[in-house]
Order: structure tokens, then sequence, then C-alpha cells
């Protein structure tokens, strides 16, 4: 998914309008769900920066699908925000006790609404705009080009996804299957030695640069990012 990407899941048309075009606005890319088993099944490809889910939905409880995103190795760290109109402590608790990590009670502000996002962005460590940088390698995630130095440099699209997930992660080691499932998506079936094969496309494309050694292999695990600054 793009740079800054939130999976809206709101049922209720007019109020998921309103919020994309809002968010929109100020800059998000919005991936909208009209149910949580829809919002599910998108989680099962590229992963969102953010989840925005509603409590009350058709099936599937905002609160049930916020217990499956925390116990799913695969999503568990993801940002989530849940909107409700029940306002009682008691909801609040169990809309914390489910795993969010805020909480929102209609009617709200669109204004409001993106300063929280903004805010838990930030604190999770997510980037506040389309531009990853790490020393001479400036990533523009909206333009998806790769620059070094101020030099354009050609990516294919899945080294393009590999290396923005490396360098919002840097020197954190990952195996292949961490890699297919965070990069490819899990609904997207292929070999873990594609994993190779676009490790040394991304080190070729990083090589006339002298930065190849950036993308380190972690002996007995798979590979990791380090930052050059």
């Amino acid at each position: 998914m793009a740079g800054n990407t939130i999976l809206l899941v709101e049922d209720e048309p007019e109020i998921r309008d309103m919020l994309t075009f809002a968010l929109s606005r100020a800059g998000f890319h919005i991936v909208e769900a009209p149910s949580a088993e829809d919002g599910m099944v998108r989680l099962d490809g590229e992963l969102p920066n953010l989840l925005i889910i509603d409590w009350m939905l058709p099936g599937m409880s905002g609160v049930e699908m916020a217990r499956r995103v925390r116990r799913d190795e695969h999503t568990a760290a993801l940002p989530i925000i849940m909107l409700t109109a029940r306002g009682e402590e008691s909801d609040k608790l169990k809309s914390f006790d489910s795993g969010v990590d805020d909480y929102i009670t209609k009617p709200f502000s669109p204004r409001e609404l993106i300063a929280r996002v903004k805010a838990l962005l930030r604190r999770s460590g997510a980037p506040d705009s389309d531009i990853l940088e790490q020393g001479p390698l400036k990533l523009d995630l909206s333009a998806h080009q790769l620059s070094i130095n101020s030099c354009p440099v050609k990516l294919g699209p899945t080294e393009f996804r590999l290396l923005e997930h490396f360098m919002m992660n840097p020197g954190r080691a990952f195996d292949r299957t961490q890699l297919l499932d965070r990069v490819w998506g899990r609904s997207v079936y292929v070999e873990e030695r594609t994993v190779d094969v676009h490790i040394l496309r991304l080190r070729k494309a990083l090589k006339p640069y002298g930065l190849q050694h950036l993308v380190q292999t972690v002996r007995g695990v798979g590979y990791r990012f380090i930052s050059p600054s």
C-alpha cells in the first residue's frame, strides 16, 4: 500500500465518504472496507500504516476485529483507532481491552480525527510524510521514486516495497517468511527463495553508489537494513 495508508472500516456510506474525503485532503491514502470481514481480507495483502474501525459493524464487531488484529503476528503492531457512539467509561475500557490505541466518540470533527491519526502515527514510528530518508537515500512513497544523493534510481515495484519496509525498520532482522508476509502479502503465494532474488536486485541497484552493503545477510535468520547514518 502507498505511504501513510489508512484502512477505514466503516459500514455507513455517508460517514465513510466524509472521512475518506477529509483524510485524503490531509494527505492520507484511504482504503475502504464496509465490514470487518472485508477489512480482514484486505489485511492479508500489504499492510496499511493505521486502522480506523467503527465499533458497530454488521457481522463481526469492530471490537472483535481489533482483537483478531492483535492476536495475529502479521498485524499485531498496527495502530488502531476505534470510532463509536458509545461514550460510557465501561465501553471505553472494553475498547481499550480489545487492543485499540485510541478511541473517539461520535459525533466528532474530521479535524479532531486527523489530529489523533497524526499523533498516533508519530507515536508508532510511522513516517509523518510520504518521504523516507536514510543518509543519502531518499524514498518518495507517493511518487514511488528512490533517489540517492539527489540522483533518481530505477527500482522495480517489489524492490521498492522491500526497501520501504527496510527503511522503516532499520537494524531489525527479518526472516524470509516475515518479508513475504509484509512485502508481498499473505494472499500471494511465492517461494521463500523469491526473497533472495529480489534482495540481489535491490543490492544491484544500490551497488553503483557503494551502498549495497546496507542490505545485510544475517546468517541463520534472513536480512536486515543498516542505516547509512
